[in-house]
């Protein structure tokens, strides 16, 4: 059966209200469906209330967490609800993890960290140098996109390594190193795993349990939800590790992780965004995807002096970083603005990819999602073969 894109499209109010553009600057942030738009309004409407009370409106909030918290276990595959933390953003979730993480550490312990990853999943763990953590990068290959694995293994040390934090999917890249394996080998260290997945669950399906990392976070505002973090942790990591928390605040897990009150009306769009997500199915999704960033990346090719960063068709999922000789990322950015394309420059807080690139000013950034058609890149890449080379003075 054919990806049924018009149907798709129809359901995102931002592509019929916003006509004159087209929107590749998915890795940022991606549109909504109708249905998150009426579940939050919805939320507003007929459940505002904290939580925990004995009256109808905060057993509705009560029921919307648990939704939320149940439908989020579906898309990241695990069988346990609890194991699901919710926060203010990915970030936020990370720095929290990483301080109760640190309490654990004893001056000279490893972290590993990838020259591949956002900085929020890099900086959280510099932190912890504060009480004596040694943090080894490790780098990937420039020409090809791809993690070193042979550094990796020769970073982990047994007895010494406690952590690999690692990206499921480059922001600016693309680039999908292999979790599973990466995770196996950490293990057989006796270190944790702790995966950005922010790239990588709006495109591909995702399985803890399959992955057996130990820990796992994203954002739902990058698959088509509100602007929320969500963490998955390993039952046995989240007990025994000591949260940062209000006192009268639950010991129990989830809610021991959860600071403060939930932001319950994107909770409600959240269980919307993967009930979405499920209406159309990940694997479909992407093997779509995967013929919209093929087509992309065939059509870049022949734009002269256009340089693609990153891995070629496969072992990436469909975002993208080029540059143009003569043109800043700022200016391309501005043209494609201007035509009506939204795309991103700089370095996406993906500070160690550009620094192995030597990129000073980063790269254009361009990302698609299931909504995007064939018809949109051609009208990209028109534009980019219309930059005069050298470029006017």
């Amino acid at each position: 059966m054919s990806f049924p894109i018009d149907a798709i499209r129809a359901q995102f109010p931002a592509l019929a209200n916003n006509p004159d553009l087209i929107f590749f600057d998915n890795p940022g942030g991606t549109q909504v469906p109708q249905r998150v738009i009426d579940a939050v309004s919805h939320y507003w409407a007929t459940s505002c209330a904290n939580i925990g009370g004995a009256f109808a409106t905060s057993q509705r909030t009560d029921a919307t967490i648990a939704a939320a918290r149940a439908a989020m276990a579906r898309l990241l595959g695990t069988s346990d609800p609890y194991e699901i933390v919710f926060g203010a953003s990915m970030t936020a979730l990370t720095f929290h993890l990483a301080r109760s993480f640190g309490e654990t550490l004893r001056p000279g312990d490893e972290i590993i960290v990838t020259n591949l990853d956002h900085d929020a999943n890099v900086a959280p763990w510099l932190d912890l140098q504060s009480v004596g953590a040694v943090i080894r990068r490790v780098p990937f290959d420039p020409a090809t996109g791809l993690l070193d694995f042979g550094a990796l293994e020769a970073a982990l040390q047994p007895g010494k390594t406690r952590l690999l934090a690692i990206t499921a999917a480059s922001n600016a890249l693309g680039t999908t190193p292999n979790v599973k394996a990466a995770t196996a080998l950490a293990h057989a260290v006796g270190a944790l795993v702790y995966v950005d997945a922010v790239q990588a669950v709006p495109h591909l399906p995702t399985d803890v349990r399959a992955l057996d990392c130990d820990f796992l976070a994203c954002s739902a505002y990058k698959f088509f939800g509100p602007h929320i973090g969500v963490l998955y942790g390993k039952r046995t990591h989240l007990e025994r590790l000591t949260p940062y928390k209000v006192r009268p605040a639950k010991n129990t897990i989830p809610h021991c992780w959860e600071q403060g009150t939930l932001n319950h009306e994107c909770l409600a769009g959240v269980a919307a965004a993967v009930e979405y997500i499920e209406s159309i199915g990940m694997d479909a999704m992407a093997h779509y995807e995967a013929e919209l960033g093929a087509h992309l990346l065939d059509g870049l090719a022949q734009i002269p002096n256009l340089t693609v960063y990153g891995p070629g068709k496969s072992g990436r999922v469909p975002t993208v970083a080029f540059t143009i000789a003569g043109y800043t990322p700022r200016a391309v950015s501005e043209i494609l603005g201007a035509a009506g394309i939204c795309s991103w420059s700089g370095n996406y807080y993906a500070v160690g990819v550009m620094e192995a690139l030597g990129l000073a000013d980063g790269a254009v950034r361009v990302g698609l999602a299931h909504y995007n058609t064939t018809q949109e890149i051609d009208r990209l890449l028109d534009v980019l073969h219309s930059l005069e080379c050298p470029p006017p003075k």
